[in-house]
């Protein structure tokens, strides 16, 4: 009869084959994924100006994906409302709309965009433009500054 310590490497050397083989059952986009440890949404989304410029692997369920060309996907946070966005090259990477719904590793440089007012309204006039929504200049008072992580690759987990 096995001990209780014995039964906890057992079950710890099944979860960790089992993780194996989910990497190797997602579709592998660009550079795929390199580094081990992911970082945590939250904790990005926190402190984004800590992270500017550092390379990460994050983790979370697409909620979006870019609906002309497929060069970025939006993942949910580990914390509920939070998004964060994954932006590729156009063309170099492809992400399929049919991912939304599923769970994603990504990896790239997180990056910190400032935008001058100009800049501002081309987005945001865009962005209503691609969501069907009405725009009205008059309302943007100040240009604007995001963050996104710069795609280097990722996983898309069936």
């Amino acid at each position: 009869m096995l001990n209780i310590s014995k039964w906890l490497i057992i079950i710890t050397v099944v979860f960790s084959a089992t993780s194996l083989l989910a990497e190797e059952d997602g579709k592998v986009y660009g550079k795929g994924v390199t580094l081990e440890d992911t970082t945590q949404i939250s904790d990005i989304l926190a402190t984004p100006d800590d992270y500017v410029g550092q390379r990460l692997m994050v983790k979370g369920r697409i909620v979006d994906v870019c609906k002309k060309r497929g060069c970025w996907m939006e993942l949910a946070g580990d914390q509920e409302f939070q998004t964060l966005r994954i932006k590729v090259k156009d063309g170099e990477i492809v992400f399929p709309l049919q991912s939304r719904g599923k769970l994603a590793l990504a990896e790239g440089v997180f990056e910190k965009i400032e935008l001058s007012m100009e800049q501002t309204l081309q987005r945001m006039k865009h962005h209503a433009e691609e969501h069907g929504e009405t725009f009205n200049a008059e309302e943007v008072k100040e240009p604007m500054t995001y963050y996104q992580l710069r795609g280097l690759g990722a996983v898309i987990f069936e």
